[in-house]
């Protein structure tokens, strides 16, 4: 999952999946749902956001497959595990 926001046009953008959208539905004035032919969701879009949520809290973190990625290769590189405490 990646969060981005466009702080011009107050837009959050929740990407579920890397799959190209073949279509978009409005479940309310400005929150948007990204669909694949096949009903998959692809993404959420917030317009007008900072009315809608607490952005503070949506955007301190960004996690996403590459970086979870990343982390587990350096664990195993370094052969650690969450209860393997090297001194």
């Amino acid at each position: 999952m990646k969060v981005s926001y466009d702080k011009e046009v107050d837009a959050l953008y929740i990407e579920l999946s890397t799959q190209k959208p073949d279509g978009v539905i409005e479940i309310e004035e400005g929150i948007n749902i990204d669909l694949t032919s096949d009903g998959n969701i692809v993404g959420i879009e917030l317009l007008d956001a900072a009315r809608k949520i607490p952005l503070d809290s949506f955007l301190k973190y960004e996690i996403d497959g590459e970086s979870i990625g990343l982390m587990e290769m350096t664990k195993t590189e370094q052969n650690l595990t969450p209860l393997n405490i090297q001194p």
